[in-house]
């Protein structure tokens, strides 16, 4: 199982005519794990489980939510390949509520090396925005951690993940770029089921029409649990 906390304080400027730069809050929680807790035959599955609230105006106005599951097989002990399920609410201050779902199938590789572990997770989601459209946007990260020599329990932390649309809908936006996510902070491995992070993660989204961006910089802090 796996515990992510993430806290990002939020507070939005205008920096010129296309961009608008801010910060924010979020809580993260993230569980995974094996389903041989369940039966020993269910080695090989796992679960992954996974809740945002997120939060503006200086944690006084909730304004997103998410709420994820996916079942996963292990093709070995790198290679896992997941189906799963979000569900995104969202109420922006002074607009509708507005409910999205996605599914998706995911793939992830786990590549250890002498300098640091990297892994791949791959997402391609079909979003459910409102009537009968349907976005389709993969997503790819890539993440690597390095223990450092002085302190194997300290780790480096690093991952982007880019974001695109491969088709244009009414609600979700023309095709093409919509956003990419860099993340860089320092881990703590208090053992092989218990780690935290904390860094620094850089958002930047683009606008349904490609015309104006945002760019949000974030505090992030994270606990992992992993069964």
């Amino acid at each position: 199982m796996c515990l992510n906390i993430i806290f990002l304080p939020f507070a939005a400027k205008a920096v010129d005519g296309n961009l608008v730069e801010d910060d924010g809050s979020w809580l993260q929680m993230v569980g995974e794990g094996s389903l041989k807790i369940l039966d020993p035959k269910l080695e090989k599955t796992r679960i992954w489980l996974e809740g945002q609230s997120r939060y503006d105006g200086d944690f006084s106005h909730w304004y997103q939510g998410m709420a994820r599951v996916a079942i996963g097989y292990s093709l070995s002990d790198r290679a896992t390949v997941w189906a799963g399920y979000t569900w995104l609410p969202t109420e922006n201050i002074g607009k509708s509520f507005v409910s999205q779902q996605d599914v998706w199938p995911g793939f992830r590789y786990v590549l250890p090396t002498s300098l640091g572990t990297f892994s791949f997770r791959t997402l391609i989601e079909s979003n459910f925005l409102q009537d009968d459209n349907v976005r389709v946007r993969p997503r790819q990260m890539i993440r690597f951690m390095h223990p450092m020599g002085f302190e194997p329990r300290l780790n480096l932390i690093a991952w982007d993940e880019f974001f695109v649309r491969l088709n244009s809908t009414p609600y979700g936006g023309q095709s093409g770029f919509d956003q990419n996510r860099a993340f860089a902070g320092l881990g703590w491995t208090f053992n092989k089921n218990v780690r935290t992070e904390l860094g620094y993660m850089n958002q930047y989204l683009d606008d349904a029409s490609h015309t104006n961006n945002t760019m949000r910089n974030l505090v992030m802090g994270s606990v992992f649990i992993n069964f």
